[in-house]
């Protein structure tokens, strides 16, 4: 329900989505599968506004990294488990001011959108205790996000993050799709109509 209430919200920037989404294939290289149609953002991409503009759309998708995290519950996980909903991946530290300014933000977003088609995903990247993790969401009362990790900074590194915070859209596949270096207003009009246009069908 949600979700068509946020559709409903943005109509013109999801319907563009669908009416752009023309399914190209990419040649193998720079991390893109060659066998898998790749969607065509730029619709998307030409609707963003703000600070939304950092956000960067590749030509081709790029492989995720395959290595394992640490989930808040003490097991392990892959971003391939996540495979068949658009993920925003957000790597920050408890230590990081944006991180903490954004994060409420980035709350509401799955409040909003999160479900069989959306998920927020954060993951908390070099030393970051357990109770520092616990205790910075209690503080900026963030309640819906996961308190995962990624302490030896693996995935981290193998995605080539370089400062924080950095998010990431991995597709449906789990390919990188569009990265945002710093923080952003993710609970501007901007970033909902993003969302939506994902999340909507595409022909």
């Amino acid at each position: 329900m949600r979700l068509s209430r946020s559709t409903l919200l943005y109509p013109a920037l999801a319907l563009g989505a669908i009416a752009v989404g023309l399914a190209v294939t990419f040649s193998s290289g720079d991390g893109a599968h060659a066998d898998t149609p790749a969607r065509d953002y730029s619709a998307l991409a030409a609707g963003l506004d703000g600070d939304m503009k950092k956000l960067s759309f590749h030509s081709a998708p790029k492989d995720a990294s395959g290595e394992s995290f640490t989930t808040e519950d003490g097991g392990t996980a892959t971003l391939a488990d996540y495979q068949g909903k658009y993920v925003l991946l957000n790597f920050w530290a408890t230590w990081c001011a944006p991180c903490r300014k954004e994060m409420p933000m980035l709350s509401e977003l799955q409040t909003e959108f999160g479900g069989d088609d959306f998920e927020v995903l954060t993951l908390a990247t070099g030393r970051n205790a357990v109770p520092a993790i616990e205790g910075f969401f209690e503080e900026i009362g963030v309640t819906n996000l996961p308190a995962h990790r990624d302490p030896k900074q693996k995935i981290a590194r193998e995605m080539g993050v370089l400062g924080l915070p950095i998010t990431v859209i991995l597709d449906r596949d789990g390919r990188e799709v569009a990265r945002m270096q710093g923080d952003a207003h993710w609970s501007s009009d901007s970033a909902k109509a993003l969302i939506a246009g994902l999340v909507a069908p595409v022909d």
